[in-house]
């Protein structure tokens, strides 16, 4: 039976936080209209003795900042619809810090001994840049105080993702890595995935799942000032396929899932990205060009002087014969990651289960500091109620 959006089934919730969910989400329903602040009396008239350099000086108040970055780099279609979410909702001042190019597959993985370049971008309504490192990179820039004038947001936001993260791909993922650096570095932060999936999914999708995410980022910004937000953890978001009919937030666990990892034999390496950043970088070409003829005499006596002979191969098969010469062998491969059949059980609490019926589920990762009694599903599964309950 399929449910609206603003529905929320009995599936092992505590009665409290069903309440309240269908409560918060049946609020913003008829078209997005959110809960009008109370009107506030008009000030009396001040007297004649009153200081008009005080009431003068009063600075207005300042918003949160929240940081966004991602794995999928300055192209992946779920950037633009979440920062575009963030800014129309005129409550944050937003920033932005992301790869240049795709990253989702990066890891924890840094850039040493390498010049990073941040570039600004113009994307309404945010101060933007993209960086030529990895998403746990642009984190770490971000939060230097060398790119922006701040070097503390009140949040950090990863995302929205291209493909879902739960189970163990976020040893993997560039995008759960980023806010795990954010979370190393004591910000609260949030990952945002969407389970995207081949000719159902469209982009459309992505603007969907940024406006199912909202009651939960803010609520998160409200209970950050409050100082009540799960400590020693962030929270992995994952929208089921279909954002724009999801069946309300459940708090899961994460499963022991992972992609397998195929490997494939090529006949020739080729770096998929090599022509683009040949073309952003002209000028860095006809150096290396130079570099090239200038070593080109170098490189003529080094292949005199030597006998062994490099031998290209383009299968297992072919290797099993080359290895009779003499010489070093050079095999080309390339990795995918495969989607398998998940082994769990019918456990219903677990991440990718609950996304499979159509939750948009949160998934506490805590750090391994942080590890111990407390760290269970039952503390921010009391948080997220208490916290949406007051929207």
């Amino acid at each position: 039976m399929t449910t609206s959006s603003t529905s929320i089934r009995n599936n092992n919730l505590p009665p409290s936080l069903l309440a309240n969910l269908q409560n918060v989400l049946s609020g913003r329903n008829g078209g997005g209209e959110r809960r009008e602040e109370e009107p506030k009396p008009s000030p009396e008239p001040s007297s004649s003795s009153a200081d008009p350099a005080e009431s003068s000086t009063v600075a207005p108040e300042s918003k949160p900042i929240i940081l966004v970055t991602n794995g999928d780099g300055i192209e992946g279609p779920g950037l633009r619809p979440l920062v575009d979410t963030l800014v129309a909702e005129g409550r944050f001042e937003v920033h932005v810090c992301v790869p240049e190019s795709d990253k989702s597959l990066s890891g924890h993985s840094v850039t040493v001994r390498d010049t990073v370049v941040a570039s600004s971008l113009e994307i309404n309504g945010a101060t933007a840049f993209e960086v030529a490192g990895t998403p746990v990179d642009c984190v770490s820039l971000a939060l230097s105080g060398a790119l922006f004038c701040f070097s503390k947001p009140a949040l950090v936001i990863s995302g929205i993702s291209r493909g879902s993260n739960g189970g163990n791909h976020f040893f993997y993922s560039g995008t759960l890595s980023a806010a795990r650096e954010a979370s190393m570095c004591g910000i609260p932060s949030l990952s945002i995935s969407l389970n995207w999936k081949k000719d159902e999914s469209q982009e459309s999708d992505f603007r969907a799942a940024a406006d199912s995410c909202l009651p939960l980022i803010i609520t998160t910004i409200r209970d950050i000032d409050k100082g009540v937000f799960p400590k020693g953890c962030f929270l992995n978001i994952d929208i089921p396929t279909s954002p724009a009919t999801n069946k309300g937030f459940k708090v899961t666990r994460q499963s022991v899932w992972k992609p397998t990892l195929s490997w494939q034999a090529v006949s020739g390496y080729k770096h998929p990205s090599a022509g683009q950043f040949m073309s952003k970088h002209q000028s860095l070409g006809i150096q290396l060009a130079q570099l090239s003829r200038d070593a080109s005499a170098a490189g003529a006596a080094r292949r005199l002087n030597t006998q062994r002979k490099t031998v290209e191969i383009e299968s297992v098969a072919a290797a099993g014969k080359s290895e009779t010469q003499h010489g070093n062998i050079k095999k080309y491969f390339r990795l995918e990651l495969l989607a398998k059949d998940q082994e769990d059980g019918t456990d219903e609490d677990l991440d990718f289960r609950a996304l499979e019926n159509g939750f948009i589920t949160v998934t506490p990762i805590y750090l391994p500091s942080h590890l111990g009694p407390d760290s269970s599903t039952a503390s921010v599964s009391e948080w997220l109620s208490n916290a949406l309950s007051e929207c």
